[in-house]
């Protein structure tokens, strides 16, 4: 497979040997489909395939020595700061559980269990839903080190509770990572982009929408220019009214990029949202190194909200994550912890980038948003004290 052109740095022999059986996985898979298959499906086998996929290989891909860095990695005041608005959802319940979802490398998690321990709100059983058993290994390895005599609280599940429950959902960065139908504006409408075999690699191949919901979600694509090429996400959706279906009391906080449709299904947009990180490089090649490298979309929270009403939850807060953080107190923790003392020049300036790259516009700050959906809980909720704008959704 040719990767010697590309700018990105040079992949190792494992990397290359990984990325061929996935492709040689996506070439069966497109052979068996009649020579095509719709970009979910490439991207879910890239990601997800079973001993393979970007996710369940094994590889390290989160923190500095794998290929992006996630909030909760940046600094344990992110995940200290969360924790805020999960007590507040716990109190209304009258309790409950905390189910974290796709906890990743495990900071957010000793992040959340560590301040709830501080505060006194320990949940009787902090849940993980994770895919990935190399990644319940690492999460499990985390908490130990970090909190042994927590472990016992934490158990990992294969799925959602399947009994009827009371708690919080927390998500972060997960939704981004679901499988996207890609599309192209027509003058005529909305056409689907599949991805067919050339010369061992991939190519596009522009045809009729695989599922007519596609056309339906860009409203037949009307009002976008033609040629226009974007993303159209039917898991995230899915995925977030599945989230809430147990859920008797509590709520599901999502902290992911996106934006609502209107902003995110527009001509500003021309090319899309899909990005690929590799070796802390961002890209928007999804065919160089499947299996080996990440791929994303920005996240449509119209939809998400849409499919959370539909549901029976209610939207119960959109913001920016900068203003969400502030809301929660993130300036008073960090000033309270400066003032405490012991603290270096160097872990001064560390903590100082990382809550610029959290707050600032063109950090985290804004393309990253917070969505509470509750259920039987009211608010106002403090996450969303200023700032709401839940109702663009």
């Amino acid at each position: 497979m040719p990767y010697t052109d590309s700018v990105l740095p040079e992949p190792t022999e494992p990397e290359r040997e990984r990325a061929e059986a996935v492709a040689a996985v996506l070439h069966e898979r497109m052979a068996d489909a009649g020579g095509a298959i719709p970009f979910d499906q490439f991207m879910r086998i890239a990601l997800y395939e079973p001993g393979l996929g970007y996710y369940v290989s094994g590889r390290e891909v989160l923190g500095r020595g794998g290929d992006f860095v996630t909030a909760p990695e940046l600094t344990p005041f992110f995940g200290y700061t969360v924790a805020g608005q999960v007590v507040d959802l716990l109190a209304r319940a009258g309790g409950g559980d905390v189910l974290e979802a796709g906890a990743g490398s495990g900071a957010l998690a000793i992040q959340l269990l560590a301040e709830l321990e501080r505060l006194g709100s320990l949940p009787e059983r902090y849940r993980i839903l994770e895919v990935s058993p190399d990644l319940r290994d690492r999460q499990r390895r985390t908490i130990e080190r970090a909190l042994p005599h927590l472990l016992e609280r934490v158990e990992w599940l294969d799925d959602f509770p399947a009994e009827v429950w009371d708690g919080v959902v927390v998500a972060n960065e997960l939704l981004d990572s679901l499988p996207v139908h890609r599309v192209r504006l027509t003058e005529t409408g909305v056409d689907e982009l599949y991805v067919t075999p050339e010369d061992g690699g991939f190519q596009w191949q522009q045809g009729s929408v695989s599922d007519p919901i596609i056309a339906d979600r860009l409203g037949l694509g009307a009002s976008l220019p033609s040629g226009m090429e974007t993303e159209v996400g039917l898991e995230a959706p899915a995925w977030a009214a599945r989230a809430g279906e147990t859920l008797r009391l509590g709520g599901v906080l999502f902290l992911d990029y996106g934006h609502p449709a209107a902003e995110l299904y527009h001509p500003d947009r021309y090319h899309g949202t899909l990005m690929c990180h590799y070796r802390h490089r961002a890209h928007n090649d999804p065919f160089f190194l499947p299996g080996v490298q990440d791929i994303t979309a920005h996240v449509d929270f119209s939809a998400v909200a849409t499919a959370a009403r539909a549901a029976g939850l209610e939207v119960a807060g959109f913001a920016g994550q900068a203003q969400f953080l502030v809301n929660l107190g993130l300036t008073y923790r960090v000033e309270e912890y400066l003032a405490a003392g012991g603290v270096s020049d160097e872990e001064q300036f560390q903590l100082a980038t990382a809550l610029k790259q959290l707050t600032l516009p063109h950090g985290m700050g804004e393309t990253f948003k917070a969505l509470l959906l509750t259920r039987g809980v009211e608010g106002p909720f403090p996450g969303f004290r200023q700032g709401d704008r839940a109702g663009v959704l």
